[in-house]
């Protein structure tokens, strides 16, 4: 699970600063300025969320009592990015609204992981 973590967060922090990227110099033109906003907090929460599982991967290596909750608390990172910040993407780029409608899941499982984050900490010895 560490390894899987870690590949995973490298890879996100890594295609979170590419999409910040791409929106500054590829995008700023193509969008509106309310789209473009809306995909810089895709790449924002993304990179907050590779951090966030950066952080799991290495509590998993430490922790013997919340190994568990620090399983959770990743997959829910995870599922987060894929949800919250790709719908934000896909509403920035088509425009098609209801895909707004689906950030709040990802929302959501990134709460999930923060909440099993914090019961881990209570329980890390």
């Amino acid at each position: 699970m560490i390894q899987l973590f870690l590949f995973t967060a490298a890879i996100l922090g890594g295609t979170s600063v590419a999409s910040g990227a791409f929106a500054t110099h590829a995008l700023r033109e193509q969008l509106t300025e309310r789209s473009l906003e809306i995909f810089e907090t895709g790449a924002r929460y993304q990179m907050y969320h590779a951090l966030a599982l950066l952080a799991v991967a290495l509590l998993l290596s430490r922790a013997e009592s919340a190994q568990s909750l620090l399983t959770v608390a990743g997959f829910a990172f995870m599922a987060g990015v894929l949800i919250f910040c790709g719908s934000l993407y896909a509403l920035s780029l088509s425009g098609i609204k209801i895909l707004g409608a689906v950030a709040p899941m990802g929302g959501a499982a990134f709460l999930i992981g923060w909440g099993c984050l914090a019961v881990a900490a209570l329980r890390y010895k």
